[in-house]
């Protein structure tokens, strides 16, 4: 298995322990958000990653790394939302929402293995701040999209844009050195 297979794997399963701790506090109560309510609740993380990056003094002791999880597990959210529909209640057990969960997580990394023998890992030598930035274009695109009521001329829809923004980051996570190397 390649290094950022390795390494990929690592992250997730960093944000998926997180993901099953809450699961086991709150349930799925997150299966009332409509995609629009998910696409802000990422959007709020992705600005105050910028804002952390660009700005010196923090009034909240917290960095990159829980909001690039956050961001992870709120695109995983997102993408099982945009395929079961949103639920009017917390309505999937612990062992359905693994599942998803596993499963989403697993075609999002396949889309990643394959962009990046494409685009050689350039990803690698790319700054924490402008996967930041990519995360905050993609996330105005979702939104533009969901305001045209879902309808494009001739772009990806709004589950191709929450993969890329999982695949952005989690290189930021490995960037920021929470794996094994």
């Amino acid at each position: 298995m390649s290094t950022t297979s390795i390494q990929y794997d690592q992250v997730i399963a960093i944000c998926k322990a997180l993901f099953d701790k809450k699961m086991h506090d709150y349930g799925c109560a997150w299966r009332i958000m409509r995609l629009s309510s998910l696409t802000d609740q990422i959007f709020i993380k992705a600005q105050r990653l910028r804002s952390i990056q660009e700005n010196e003094v923090r009034k909240v002791d917290e960095g990159e790394i829980p909001e690039f999880i956050g961001i992870i597990n709120y695109c995983v959210i997102a993408l099982i939302n945009a395929e079961i529909g949103v639920g009017k209640y917390a309505d999937l057990s612990i062992e359905e929402v693994e599942k998803m969960y596993s499963a989403k997580v697993l075609e999002t990394k396949t889309l990643m293995e394959n962009k990046n023998h494409d685009y050689g890992e350039a990803w690698r030598d790319m700054r924490v701040s402008s996967l930041t930035d990519l995360i905050i274009q993609k996330l105005l695109r979702v939104k533009q999209i969901e305001n045209n009521k879902g309808k494009t001329l001739a772009s990806e829809g709004i589950e191709a844009n929450y993969q890329d923004i999982l695949n952005y980051a989690v290189f930021a996570l490995i960037h920021l050195g929470i794996t094994n190397d």
